[in-house]
């Protein structure tokens, strides 16, 4: 198993204190961590990048959770990247009740138990690489 590659997650949220306790947390589990702290970044990196997993807040100022994780959704290029949606209220629901919301992602609330958190990226990735 030493030849693994860590695998890269890109933590997206406007609120610093959210992504440094997110990032210090993921990588002390031995992921690579990058970040961005809006919707339109996060979309460039995630092309740019391609991590392995996005956690993704709901509320930001400039283009919401929701949106950007649509937007990656709907381009094949990304289609494949698993989505962790965090959020700290469950209210933004009501805009997404004429659609499921994402299939396969995971929507957990804040704050957000960082074992549960681990166990579903953990759970994520191994769903998402073909096993050799």
């Amino acid at each position: 198993m030493g030849g693994m590659e860590k695998r890269t997650i890109l933590v997206v949220d406007d609120e610093p204190d959210v992504r440094n306790v997110l990032s210090r947390g993921l990588a002390a589990h031995g992921y690579n961590v990058i970040s961005a702290d809006n919707g339109k970044d996060a979309l460039a990196m995630t092309r740019e990048k391609r991590p392995d997993l996005v956690i993704l807040d709901i509320l930001m100022p400039d283009i919401s959770g929701g949106s950007v994780g649509l937007t990656l959704q709907e381009d094949p290029q990304t289609r494949d990247i698993p989505i962790i949606f965090l959020s700290c209220t469950f209210g933004d629901r009501g805009k997404h009740k004429h659609r499921p919301l994402f299939a396969g992602h995971i929507r957990l609330a804040k704050p957000y138990d960082m074992q549960e958190l681990l166990d579903a990226i953990a759970d994520r990735i191994a769903h998402k690489i073909p096993h050799e």
